[in-house]
């Protein structure tokens, strides 16, 4: 991908990401208050996507360490580095909304013991560790061969995140969206359709910061490149 299609790319995604997450924005303050919690239940509109879209960039991230433990070619290792450490981002936004919901909705910032909570947070410090283990491995082939182990863990740990609602019950309110198996409780159509809507928005947002880091890797290589050549001469 040429420089001129990348910023072509970054910028239509951030503009197509931005309209959609203000058109639903604009249609959640168009629903009624929910009768039990008042207006803080709109939070889910940012918090559930958020969880969502960075469940699934974790993914990507623990493929592309699949494909770097394959191929040994560090780009993968390069990239799978870059796309954890923008969904660890956008997990510690769904952390906080969370809590901020939990205050209004429970009295309490943090429900302890509760197996989402509680499953979450070991998922966030897992890929926090991820990242301080980078910065101290400098032999590039030993970081990239321990970070890709690293991060597939830690994927494992993802899927206990997604299924801890189904198989405990705790203060976390259980399945509410219909893609979930154990879902009955569902949310109305109109307002899963804005959850759904903001999951691809977000997506997009997600996207566009990971070409922004990749972009900006290349140029800090760039710079250490020609600081080498420039300290020899």
């Amino acid at each position: 991908m040429t420089t001129t299609v990348r910023q072509y790319s970054i910028v239509a995604m951030l503009l197509v990401s931005s309209y959609m997450l203000v058109d639903g924005l604009y249609k959640m303050f168009h629903f009624a208050d929910e009768v039990s919690q008042g207006v803080i239940y709109r939070i889910m509109f940012f918090h559930i996507p958020a969880a969502i879209s960075s469940m699934m960039g974790f993914y990507v991230g623990a493929g592309l360490a699949v494909m770097y433990l394959w191929k040994r070619d560090l780009k993968y290792d390069a990239i799978s580095a870059v796309v954890n450490e923008v969904c660890l981002a956008f997990a510690l936004i769904t952390l906080f909304t969370g809590m901020i919901w939990a205050r209004i909705a429970w009295g309490v910032w943090w429900a302890v013991g509760d197996p989402r909570l509680t499953s979450y947070l070991i998922c966030i410090l897992i890929y926090a560790g991820y990242l301080m283990l980078r910065r101290s491995v400098q032999d590039p082939q030993q970081r990239a061969s321990i970070s890709a182990v690293l991060a597939i863990f830690a994927a494992l740990d993802i899927f206990i995140v997604w299924k801890s609602i189904e198989w405990w019950r705790g203060n976390h309110p259980g399945p509410v969206l219909s893609v979930r198996t154990g879902s009955d409780n569902l949310m109305p159509k109109e307002w899963s359709s804005v959850v759904y809507w903001n999951v691809l928005a977000i997506g997009l947002l997600i996207v566009s910061f990971i070409l922004i880091r990749l972009w900006q890797e290349k140029m800090q290589s760039e710079i250490d490149s020609l600081r080498r050549f420039a300290h020899e001469q």
